[in-house]
């Protein structure tokens, strides 16, 4: 049994996932305004191990998100990762936030045949997101972008019978749009539960980063204010 731990800290989410061979063993996560990586992370990663009875030494590989998002929760994910990877002298492996939002969706909602396009939404502050445009089957319609949203945003999916926006970004704009086709569901959010499956593709694919070199995809510089 290959098994490999993932972390998920690019939001107000702090997750963590066992699994073992692409499927879903355990996952614990919590939720906090006050972004509670840094208290809560080692925690959840040692409880998730004890309870699944393994040890560190089983695991075969890391994986974690490597953002866009929030900018102290990715360096306190990759850093942790990087720091069980240089111990256990296994891979690191990571995805995309967005990917990672939208897989979720995939894995919570059934949507088939219903001509629609996910476009998962990172808060980046004031009235920019970190974005990208997903087709049902996972294809990349737009590419991550940091992007202020306003109606001229929506004109090139107006030929979609449903537009899903995912995230906690999408609630800044619950109200201030009214495109029929527009279905907001703010409360969906990255979780390392939808990471299992994509991720062991990659431990198969051997699709590894770089341990010392890898960075988290920030996107933009961090700002205090």
């Amino acid at each position: 049994m290959n098994y490999i731990l993932h972390i998920e800290t690019s939001t107000k989410v702090c997750s963590v996932a066992l699994g073992g061979n692409g499927e879903l063993i355990g996952y614990k996560e919590e939720i906090s305004e006050k972004y509670i990586h840094a208290e809560r992370l080692t925690i959840l990663i040692n409880e998730l191990i004890q309870e699944n009875n393994i040890g560190f030494n089983d695991l075969a590989a890391i994986a974690v998100n490597k953002g866009p998002g929030s900018y102290t929760g990715l360096r306190i994910g990759v850093s942790t990762a990087k720091g069980l990877c240089y111990a256990l002298n296994i891979p690191l492996i990571s995805i995309d936030s967005l990917l990672n939002l939208f897989l979720n969706f995939k894995q919570t909602f059934s949507a088939n045949n219903e001509n629609y396009i996910v476009i998962p939404m990172i808060d980046a502050r004031r009235d920019e997101v970190y974005t990208a445009t997903f087709l049902d089957d996972g294809s990349v319609l737009s590419k991550t972008q940091a992007k202020i949203i306003d109606a001229a945003f929506f004109i090139p999916y107006t030929n979609y019978n449903k537009v899903h926006l995912i995230g906690d970004g999408c609630l800044k704009f619950k109200g201030r749009f009214k495109q029929p086709n527009l279905i907001f569901h703010e409360d969906l959010l990255c979780s390392s539960s939808s990471m299992t499956n994509s991720i062991y593709k990659k431990f198969q694919k051997k699709e590894h980063e770089n341990t010392a070199y890898f960075e988290p995809f920030y996107l933009k510089d961090f700002k205090p204010f």
